[in-house]
């Protein structure tokens, strides 16, 4: 809709004459249960109180709302025609006085694609949930308001929700429930302290909940009390641990609290556990939401416990660094999400017995980073933000995982304390308020004595990812007389940066072991940088730059050192260096300098030994990455055939019961293809044959069920049958990305259909039904649907939500028809279309990157 992407400069004009002193909003949902009005979408009533200053009366403004309908608008006691001051986006406020008062009066829809009000029923039991989701826009689907972060105020919420229901929003409730006309009851919460319009939140339905609580005493013998609750559907209430979040939570306080000084600011702690949610978890003060997918119904590895954990604290980080110092304007997203990933690593390996998570970032989330920063789009962390869909666009693995990856350099250069101490004041000097870039590099600045000008030129004002390759020369005994760190960077993306990096040395002893024996630690700048400290030491077997991974750059090595690799990288005991050196040949294999076959002897020669799980399920996930896209196509099938094997004998080998065998399970149903590995697997699924510890409970069981579904093998009444076994929210979209896989034109059809000619699915079937449509075994069934695509998107992208249209761009680009002509139908999509929407343009540009990378990667493959 015209106005519905909002620009940075309307949001820089509206702030430069309005100020909001506070928000009344009430909303009455009894409307989410009983039958829904056939003649158009399910709505609620939503009334809101806005209170704020104009600098310049007379002066005209105007509020947001997202709404089919809007009943009454009044401004200043006048009543306004709806229908001459809404335009279905805003509403036109004229003739503003010093002090203003807005009452709107609206009906909101319900969301189905978990923006806004999300609806979901749970079909296990019939109950209804409702939970909000807002960053960065999407307040204004069910309230009246200002939507831009830097117009922080006070907000008041009041529910009116059906009978029973637990009803939550950020502030505490103030007092017990009170009957409604026409029944139900209406919940009043205290007022919040100043926040912005998308960390709003409000959480109803007749959710489970456990309840705890946090207690600290201060060295001035104050004490802060926290009440502490968790929440998930009652369905899924056997399956909760609760407790283990309440650990992890505390012990986040605890950490955070101990290194920020500035006691928790917003009351109680709620985290609730929503069904079909987009993101993995949303920081809205005093009620958080995740995804309920951290509630894990079947057997699950150590990794996933740690991911949730990181994901808590990340969360909880932000209620300093994001809730109550806020970015300005969505340029300085990084602000609080830099952070908030940098702080989750932190204080997990500080706080928690999650010691691991460096190695878990340097292994999977700075992967994430060098993908989105070697992309067509790629963009400094301070990013330039035109308007809210390139907002929507930048929550990436740059604005992300780099940023973090950034901090963790500016440690290095800084020192922790000086880095912490600079935390304590931002949060002092700018409580309630908000920031840009230029607030926190003064504070660096003040804490750590350095130039920040130059630092942050080159690190958050310039994009791309720069190489450091070592060159060793040695004298006649084998000794190092030079040893150089080479630094590059893309044509596209010049820079080269100061680095703070450690320099390892690595040689094998006695027992087979490939131990480090010297290091040293030093900034690197410029394209070539001596490391004096190292000349004398012997000859090593592996020369590792980025040690302790210090800083951000792919790691290259040179050809003694990867010939070392090649032959024992299992034997690294530091699992760090173990995993900084898995991320290096990944990068090589991604970057066409090693052919995607050698990239999979390492995974079947040494993934067995890895002791980490979560670099083991890494390495299985870019196994199959490297086998459906890198390998050249006429080696597929015994690439498949000789990955299946590898994974069965690790299966078979590893300790029964353990993690390792459980994603040994998960990796041979992932690239089974032969008729005796579907045949092993018909019979795990039947119960005719076992493996020594390994239980198939109902998540693997749907893991199984999907290889065989997309071989041909489970048709729709064996699905049925199994969706019978597990009549869940869970088992439902189970079976939905099990019918979408099946090897049919009819099938392919229904499910394109269902996707792209109809908005009838939620966001998390349509995810379901794009999983199931795209498998890497029916390429010749998907073949016909490239040029739809092509001629679909653009009205797609005008017609639907941002979040079902990134679903719909990314998840059915035509990947799996990685050849020339696709390649050119992507070019010439987007030398037509230079008007589209750049937000949609991006998309296309970045899907087309990946297939332009997977042909040279397929090149180099058929070359070896």
């Amino acid at each position: 809709m015209p106005g519905e992407n909002l620009s940075r400069e309307e949001a820089r004009d509206r702030a430069a004459i309005l100020s909001v002193e506070r928000y009344d909003v009430a909303l009455d949902v009894r409307s989410a249960v009983g039958p829904a009005d056939p003649s158009g979408p399910r709505t609620f009533r939503s009334t809101t109180v806005i209170d704020f200053r104009c600098s310049s009366p007379g002066a005209s403004s105007f509020a947001d709302l997202l709404a089919p309908a809007v009943t009454s608008v009044r401004l200043n006691g006048r009543d306004l025609d709806p229908a001459a001051v809404f335009d279905g986006t805003r509403i036109a406020l004229d003739d503003l006085a010093e002090r203003n008062t807005l009452v709107v009066d609206a009906a909101c829809a319900y969301s189905r694609t978990g923006e806004g009000l999300h609806r979901f029923e749970d079909p296990e039991d019939g109950e209804v949930y409702l939970y909000t989701q807002y960053e960065p826009a999407d307040s204004r689907r069910v309230f009246a308001n200002f939507e831009q972060p830097d117009l922080k105020a006070p907000f008041t919420f009041q529910v009116t929700a059906p009978e029973g229901w637990t009803v939550l929003s950020n502030g505490e409730r103030d007092g017990d429930p009170v009957p409604a006309d026409g029944g139900g009851s209406t919940s009043r919460f205290q007022p919040t302290q100043p926040i912005s319009t998308y960390i709003t939140a409000v959480v109803a339905g007749p959710y489970h909940v456990e309840r705890d609580h946090y207690s600290r005493t201060f060295e001035d013998r104050g004490v802060l009390d926290i009440p502490l609750s968790a929440l998930c559907r009652r369905s899924l209430a056997r399956h909760f641990d609760a407790d283990e979040i309440f650990e992890v939570t505390k012990q986040g306080l605890d950490f955070f609290h101990d290194h920020f000084d500035y006691p928790y600011p917003f009351g109680k702690y709620d985290q609730a556990f929503v069904p079909e949610y987009n993101l993995g978890a949303m920081e809205n003060p005093g009620c958080v939401t995740f995804r309920e997918e951290f509630i894990f119904r079947g057997k699950v590895t150590r990794a996933s416990y740690e991911h949730r954990a990181n994901v808590v604290l990340h969360e909880m980080s932000h209620m300093w660094f994001g809730d109550l110092v806020t970015m300005r304007w969505w340029d300085d997203l990084w602000l609080k999400e830099s952070f908030a990933d940098f702080m989750g690593a932190f204080s997990q390996v500080g706080a928690t017995r999650y010691t691991e998570g460096w190695i878990t970032f340097a292994n999977r989330r700075k992967s994430w980073a060098y993908r989105a920063d070697q992309l067509p789009s790629t963009h400094p962390v301070v990013a330039d933000i035109r308007d809210l869909e390139d907002a929507k666009l930048n929550f990436d693995g740059i604005t992300y995982s780099k940023g973090a990856a950034v901090l963790k350099q500016l440690v290095a250069y800084v020192g922790q304390d000086a880095f912490l101490e600079a935390a304590r004041r931002y949060f002092k000097r700018h409580a309630y308020g908000n920031t840009t870039l230029d607030d926190l590099l003064s504070v660096l600045v003040e804490t750590s004595g350095r130039d920040m000008a130059a630092w942050s030129r080159s690190w958050l004002q310039t994009a791309g990812v720069n190489s450091l390759t070592p060159q060793v020369v040695y004298d006649d005994q084998d000794r190092i007389t030079e040893l150089t760190v080479l630094q590059t960077a893309a044509d596209a993306q010049p820079e080269l940066r100061p680095h703070r990096v450690a320099v390892g040395l690595y040689r094998r002893v006695p027992d087979g072991a490939l131990e480090r024996y010297a290091r040293a630690e030093l900034d690197v700048s410029g394209p070539a940088t001596a490391v004096a400290e190292l000349a004398g030491q012997p000859r090593p077997d592996l020369v590792l730059v980025n040690d302790d991974d210090l800083t951000y750059c792919k790691i290259r090595f040179d050809e003694a050192s990867l010939d070392t690799l090649r032959s024992h990288l299992g034997d690294l005991s530091d699992p760090l260096a173990r995993a900084l050196s898995w991320a290096a040949v990944w990068n090589l294999t991604r970057d066409a300098l090693m052919p995607a076959r050698d990239y999979l002897a390492l995974v079947l020669r040494f993934a067995g030994r890895e002791s980490d799980i979560g670099v083991l399920q890494s390495l299985h996930q870019q196994a199959r990455t490297a086998l459906t896209h890198f390998v050249a196509p006429r080696a597929r099938e015994e690439a498949a055939r000789e990955l299946a094997e590898g994974a069965l004998r690790e299966l078979r080998q590893a300790e029964p019961g353990s993690g390792h065998q459980l994603a040994w399970a998960r990796f041979f149903a992932a690239v089974a293809s032969s008729p005796a590995d579907l045949q092993l697997l018909q019979g795990l699924l039947a119960g005719s044959a076992k493996i020594d510890g390994l239980e198939v409970d109902q998540e693997l069981r749907w893991t199984f069920l999907a290889t065989l579904t997309a071989e041909g093998l489970a048709d729709e009444g064996v699905i049925a049958a199994e969706r019978a076994r597990d009549d869940t929210a869970s088992g439902h979209r189970h079976e939905v990305r099990c019918l979408a896989a099946r090897p049919s034109e009819a099938v392919k059809a229904a499910a394109w259909a269902d996707v792209v000619e109809s908005d009838k699915l939620s966001n998390a079937l349509v995810e379901a039904t794009i999983a199931g449509f795209a498998q890497p075994g029916q390429r010749e069934l998907t073949a016909p649907y490239a040029q739809p695509y092509f001629a679909a998107i653009e009205g797609l992208w005008a017609e639907r939500s941002i979040e079902i249209g990134m679903a719909v761009v990314r998840g059915l680009f035509p990947a799996l028809q990685d050849r020339q002509e696709t390649l050119a139908a992507t070019d010439a999509w987007l030398a037509e279309r230079p008007a589209a929407a750049p937000a949609l343009r991006r998309l296309v540009l970045e899907a087309r990157d990946d297939l332009a990378r997977a042909l040279r990667a397929q090149e180099c493959d058929e070359r070896r």
